[in-house]
């Protein structure tokens, strides 16, 4: 299998209530097979010329990398930030059963 083929997507969100949301539009619409919370990372980053620290959930989902653009998509709509982090980093090795799910979840 081409390993290529496939994504996690990094998302940070507000609160585990928004990062579920999400989650659950995504698996929900077919745009995702699996979506995971880690509630409780701690972000430090640079906005509108202010260093900000908020505590926040991060969303790893899990796709096929043709889903992308659809996947960024609905983030953006559904995402209460101004400029929400999406992020694509390709999967270079993997279960073949589970990579394989990735495609076909059901």
């Amino acid at each position: 299998m081409d390993k290529s083929n496939h994504l996690v997507v990094y998302c940070t969100c507000p609160e585990e209530k928004t990062a579920e949301k999400i989650a659950r539009a995504l698996v929900t619409e077919g745009l995702a097979a699996c979506a995971n919370i880690l509630p409780g990372v701690k972000s430090v980053y640079r906005w509108k010329g202010q260093i900000e620290s908020v505590n926040e959930s991060l969303l790893l989902i899990k796709i096929n990398s043709a889903s992308y653009e659809n996947i960024e998509r609905r983030i953006v709509e559904l995402h209460p930030y101004e400029l929400p982090e999406v992020i694509g980093v390709p999967i270079t090795a993997g279960l073949e059963p589970y990579l394989a799910w990735l495609t076909q979840p059901e």
